[in-house]
């Protein structure tokens, strides 16, 4: 059976389309001002990639942000059930998982059967989301995808005064005047921001293993920084992208709901 998932976030969205537990399509597209538009373009393209037609899905689910505006979705479900469900695919053993999105970050704790037990989240602040390091990458100049490489070469890591996005950017723009390096200042963003979702994740109970997920996943200087804190080590998905994982989610619980 065919089934596909759509995740229409706030900064990007995502669509995959799966057979059984195979990924035959996928993509990552920027959100524009109308969710359902986006959701078209997205789902279009990750069928145009498995080769395949609308017709050819028996279920179709829907999730994130705009989830409420997708107007071809057989059902919609919560972002955290999703992304739950598609961590425990990317990672079998994973009993917390910690998703950093573009405007909210998740943290949650599975049981044994991939079932959240408890979930926090912090979607009403900017501080400890994507959105955070676009800004401060904004005002380094620099692509916010090369903020984890900074932090491999910090020597002196810098500390941001106030995990406030505002303040934290004005902190940033007072190291770059005092000439202090790019990297130590990189190194203090991607603390920063470790040290938010730290707080959040702690707050649920971490228990091993951990998955992280989302488009920050990808940030090395993250992912380190909060291994240290939190005293253990953080699997980032391999089997796909971390950042489909809540499209991944909707697709297979369209498969279970259709079974």
């Amino acid at each position: 059976m065919i089934t596909a998932g759509c995740d229409v976030g706030s900064l990007t969205s995502k669509a995959v389309v799966m057979k059984g537990t195979r990924i035959l399509g996928q993509a990552v597209i920027r959100s524009r001002t109308r969710p359902a538009e986006t959701a078209e373009k997205v789902l279009n393209e990750a069928l145009e990639a498995a080769k395949l037609s609308r017709s050819d899905v028996a279920k179709l689910v829907g999730t994130g942000y705009g989830r409420e505006n997708i107007t071809f979705v057989d059902e919609i479900h919560s972002e955290i059930v999703c992304h739950a469900t598609g961590a425990r695919y990317l990672v079998p053993t994973a009993n917390t998982v910690i998703d950093i999105g573009g405007q909210d970050c998740k943290a949650m704790r599975l049981d044994a059967e991939g079932n959240v037990v408890k979930f926090l989240a912090n979607d009403k602040c900017a501080a400890g989301t994507g959105r955070f390091l676009e800004v401060m990458a904004k005002v380094l100049n620099v692509d916010v995808s090369m903020l984890g490489k900074l932090s491999e070469h910090a020597k002196v890591p810098l500390t941001l005064a106030s995990t406030c996005t505002v303040w934290a950017q004005a902190d940033v723009i007072s190291y770059i005047n005092s000439g202090e390096s790019i990297e130590d200042i990189g190194a203090g963003i991607n603390n920063a921001m470790a040290g938010r979702v730290a707080t959040l994740a702690n707050a649920v109970r971490v228990e091993r293993e951990i998955c992280m997920t989302g488009g920050v996943a990808k940030n090395t200087g993250v992912v380190r920084a909060l291994e240290k804190l939190l005293g253990t080590r953080i699997v980032i998905p391999r089997k796909a992208d971390p950042q489909l994982a809540g499209a991944i989610g909707a697709a297979l619980i369209a498969q279970k709901s259709a079974a």
